[in-house]
């Protein structure tokens, strides 16, 4: 194990210029993930987000604040950072095998690890039979799988996942996001979800970081306690559910006031350095 706390974002704050005007996507965002946890971020559009998985993953630089990833500063992509977007972005002219192993196309691997890797992770996206099929064959959550399996296929050490079943319907939805945490469960690869999904969050995360909009913060973070898998009518994770609402639905009466929880979920003494730092 490395250092627990190995993906750490500091008073990051990131402003775009909107037609000569400065607008603030976030403002002074502090978070710290341990390693192997699962973390998911909700909040309405424009709460940025998407924003900040984009500066975890390297993509996308903050106007000020840092984020590390095991103590180095996230200045740009990385191998050891994979990303899957909401939608697969597959190419149509490449097998689903070839797809997946674009994301080891500057790993340094040999020719023969990189077929046993894709077909390895294939195997764990349950898309065995498919390596040889063609995007516009396949259906979208197995669309969605290819993508999660090209994410994982060079092993990072953050998987970054930005509202990857938000375009499926129910049923794929609640399929994938089981097949999620059993991966999840056999990798231990750092985890870390937005979506607009209150149900989601609650279910997948170890905790919910509740975003507020205009500009982004961070109103409160949820720990959610409970074993895996888990049910989704349980009374605890409902609990878990309404107080996310709550949280979220007090996000457009007032400033946010943040607790600070630490990465198991237990709330740290006054005098302790908190996990996630008081937004101002």
């Amino acid at each position: 194990m490395s250092d627990p706390l190995h993906l750490k974002i500091s008073h990051v704050t990131r402003r775009f210029q909107v037609n000569g005007e400065s607008l603030t996507a976030l403002d002074d965002v502090s978070l710290d993930i341990a390693e192997g946890e699962f973390v998911t971020i909700v909040g309405a559009s424009g709460c940025g987000k998407s924003t900040l998985l984009r500066l975890g993953a390297g993509l996308d630089t903050a106007t000020s604040g840092s984020i590390t990833h095991a103590g180095k500063p996230v200045t740009e992509p990385s191998l050891d950072r994979g990303i899957v977007f909401q939608e697969p972005r597959l190419f149509p002219w490449l097998t689903v095998a070839r797809n997946v192993a674009l994301g080891l196309e500057n790993s340094g691997h040999s020719k023969a690890d990189k077929k046993r890797l894709v077909e390895e992770h294939l195997e764990l996206v349950g898309l065995s039979g498919f390596a040889k099929a063609y995007p516009h064959q396949l259906s979208g959550g197995m669309a969605q799988r290819a993508g999660i399996a090209r994410g994982l296929v060079n092993r990072p050490d953050v998987l970054f996942l930005d509202e990857p079943f938000g375009a499926l319907d129910a049923i794929t939805k609640a399929r994938l996001q089981d097949e999620l945490q059993e991966i999840w469960a056999k990798e231990r690869i750092t985890m870390v979800l937005v979506t607009h999904d209150v149900d989601e969050a609650a279910y997948l995360g170890d905790r919910v970081v509740v975003m507020s909009p205009r500009p982004g913060r961070i109103r409160e973070i949820v720990p959610v306690d409970l074993p895996r898998l888990r049910a989704r009518t349980s009374p605890a994770l409902t609990e878990v559910r309404n107080r996310v609402l709550e949280s979220l639905n007090a996000t457009t009466h007032s400033s946010p006031s943040l607790r600070a929880v630490s990465p198991g979920g237990g709330q740290r003494p006054a005098d302790a350095r908190p996990a996630i730092a008081a937004v101002r």
